[in-house]
């Protein structure tokens, strides 16, 4: 039986979703403004970058973005006749299909990365002591860690 959490920890659970969707929209208007690309392109350009093959599958990419499943496919198709990303089918799987950066999307990559590390700096960083980042890093890996644990064990009894 769950109980309910106190108005307190409500407030605290409240403030992060507000702090994310806050400090997300912040980002997203700055990478819009100095690169005209949204803060999703710009986290699928780093995701297939830091894949260290500049691919991915699709089902993977969308396990790795910030953006939902479902929409995934519509913005790879914005992103591909922009140019920034291509699709290779996958040898060892006909229904599988890659999401591939190219060169155009390195680029773009490169010259919207100081934006957004100079707005993870003004919107997050700035506000944040040394103590308090290296306690929220600790506190975000728990929960990280226990949700992770939590659809490992669901995916296990789903099969």
């Amino acid at each position: 039986m769950t109980t309910r959490p106190d108005s307190a920890r409500l407030d605290v659970f409240g403030r992060f979703l507000r702090a994310h969707q806050q400090v997300s929209e912040a980002l997203n208007r700055n990478l819009l403004q100095e690169r005209g690309i949204s803060l999703p392109w710009y986290d699928v350009l780093l995701q297939l970058s830091a894949s260290g093959e500049d691919r991915l599958r699709l089902q993977d990419l969308a396990d790795r973005v910030l953006y939902s499943r479902s929409g995934l496919t519509r913005l790879i198709d914005r992103m591909e006749k922009a140019g920034l990303v291509c699709r290779e089918p996958c040898a060892d799987d006909r229904r599988g299909t890659f999401a591939v950066l190219t060169p155009a999307g390195k680029r773009e990559l490169r010259r919207a990365a100081p934006t957004h590390l100079r707005g993870i700096e003004e919107h997050f960083f700035s506000k944040l002591s040394e103590d308090e980042i290296a306690l929220l890093g600790r506190a975000m890996g728990r929960v990280l860690e226990g949700t992770r644990c939590a659809s490992q064990d669901l995916a296990g009894a789903v099969r």
